[in-house]
């Protein structure tokens, strides 16, 4: 897997920060446990059932030590979201993130969450709201 860093990027290795200074490419050649840093959500952005749920799956890309008890913190999330939510959709896909996290695929985890935040935040909107889309 090739990766591309910008000057000053910082990405998240095995639970290693590590800070490119300059523009470089980088070829992963093994399997291994990465995030980017735009892919960071910050605890103040998790704000919703989802968000929460990729908060911690995160925490276990960057800290693999904190899986142990990220893990069933995200279990106890996702539990609470399939007995939230009513979309198809978004349960369908929060039981594939429960079957990724349960794999031990915590980025894959986090790719099908980040597409679930639009439907979350559409089965949020009270009833009645319009988008703001002119």
């Amino acid at each position: 897997m090739n990766i591309t860093l910008r000057a000053g990027e910082r990405f998240f290795i095995n639970g290693a920060v590590i800070r490119i200074d300059r523009k470089a490419s980088i070829e992963l050649l093994n399997d291994v446990t990465f995030l980017l840093e735009n892919h960071v959500m910050q605890a103040k952005d998790a704000t919703t059932l989802t968000r929460q749920i990729y908060f911690a799956a995160q925490i276990m890309l960057m800290d693999p030590t904190a899986t142990e008890s990220a893990t069933p913190l995200a279990s106890s999330l996702i539990q609470t979201a399939l007995g939230a939510y009513r979309t198809p959709e978004l349960i369908s896909g929060l039981r594939g993130v429960a079957q990724s996290l349960a794999r031990g695929r915590n980025f894959e985890a986090l790719k099908a969450l980040r597409a679930l935040f639009a439907l979350e935040d559409q089965e949020l909107k009270p009833p009645g709201a319009t988008s703001s889309a002119a």
